[in-house]
């Protein structure tokens, strides 16, 4: 290489380099606080922040060189979910994740400002998280499971797929606005399908012990589990005694039938929590809350474990097995 040409390259890249450096040093580190009413442990709650992080990736937001992301788990306590909430507003996050409605509730006493975006929250307009799905108002967006109309499929699909039950045991929390109001759709609609719904806490391990007990001794039993973080303590324990005594059961999320659960219907929560990826990245390059509607699923799950039909002795009608999304044999 000539002189000339050498002295050139180096000037141009004595040019070049400063530019780079200085637009490496001016690419703002965001934060984005999680909370989660669930555990940590909780195979659904792991699978959708892979997604969400994922999402999060392909939208060009990477951890570590231009978003941190801070989590906390309020494991099903409300005190836990308000301790993390006030931890992770002094944080002073550009914007904070909430799942399920008593962790968008804690968050929400705490900040009117903060931008929140929710999900796994059923009907947010009846728990009073937003003014309306179209126009959320204040500081808060975010993507709903369902409405709690929804509850009565899932005694449908009991009656299709055991029509001789009469008696269900329904799992809800009770301390969970969502809990009570779908036990009030399935207590609503029981009547005209010939069952006679009960609800039981999903807090209290022993009650749930003697509920499902109980039932296995009359005859016609059958169990309907409704989303919530206070399932998440429990899961094992239900798909467990639901074996154990060979009753029908109907979920409301996929992992509890992967797990071993019979049946289950739900949103798919893991294409919500890449929905939700983008609203993190529009509210991060400036769109406010308020300006985004709120999202309904647009996809639903229906997944079917065979295997566990067999093992209790049931066998599934043809045509629910041709609908299902999903067979596990």
């Amino acid at each position: 290489m000539r002189r000339r040409e050498f002295i050139a390259l180096l000037s141009g890249a004595a040019v070049a380099w400063p530019i780079l450096a200085r637009a490496q040093q001016s690419e703002q580190m965001r934060r984005i606080s999680v909370l989660r009413n669930g555990a940590a442990d909780d195979p659904l709650g792991q699978a959708v922040l892979t997604a969400f992080r994922q999402a999060l990736q392909q939208l060009g937001w990477n951890e570590g060189r231009n978003i941190r992301i801070d989590i906390r788990y309020g494991e099903n306590s409300a005190e836990r979910d308000r301790r993390y909430a006030a931890e992770l507003v002094t944080l002073s996050p550009d914007v904070i994740l909430a799942a399920g409605t008593p962790s968008v509730t804690a968050v929400q006493s705490i900040t009117h400002t903060l931008p929140i975006v929710f999900v796994e929250v059923s009907d947010p307009v009846a728990a009073g998280l937003v003014d309306s799905l179209a126009h959320p108002g204040g500081n808060t967006t975010g993507f709903m499971n369902s409405e709690h109309s929804l509850s009565a499929k899932w005694l449908d699909l009991l009656k299709q797929i055991a029509p001789g039950v009469t008696r269900a045991v329904v799992l809800r929390d009770s301390a969970n606005p969502a809990g009570i109001a779908q036990f009030s759709v399935l207590q609503a609609v029981a009547q005209s399908r010939g069952v006679e719904v009960s609800p039981v806490s999903v807090r209290d391990a022993g009650e749930i012990e003697r509920a499902v007990a109980a039932l296995a001794r009359s005859v016609n039993g059958g169990v309907i589990e409704t989303p919530s973080a206070g399932i998440s303590a429990n899961r094992e324990l239900i798909i467990t005694l639901a074996a154990r005594y060979k009753l029908p059961a109907v979920y409301a999320d996929r992992y509890r039938a992967i797990s071993g659960g019979l049946i289950s219907y739900g949103p798919d929560r893991v294409e919500q929590h890449r929905g939700e990826a983008g609203y993190v990245d529009r509210i991060l390059k400036g769109e406010k809350p308020a300006d985004l509607p709120v999202q309904a699923p647009t996809k639903y799950q229906l997944v079917i474990n065979l295997k566990t039909a067999k093992a209790i002795g049931l066998t599934m009608p043809a045509a629910l097995l041709a609908s299902a999304d999903e067979v596990i044999e």
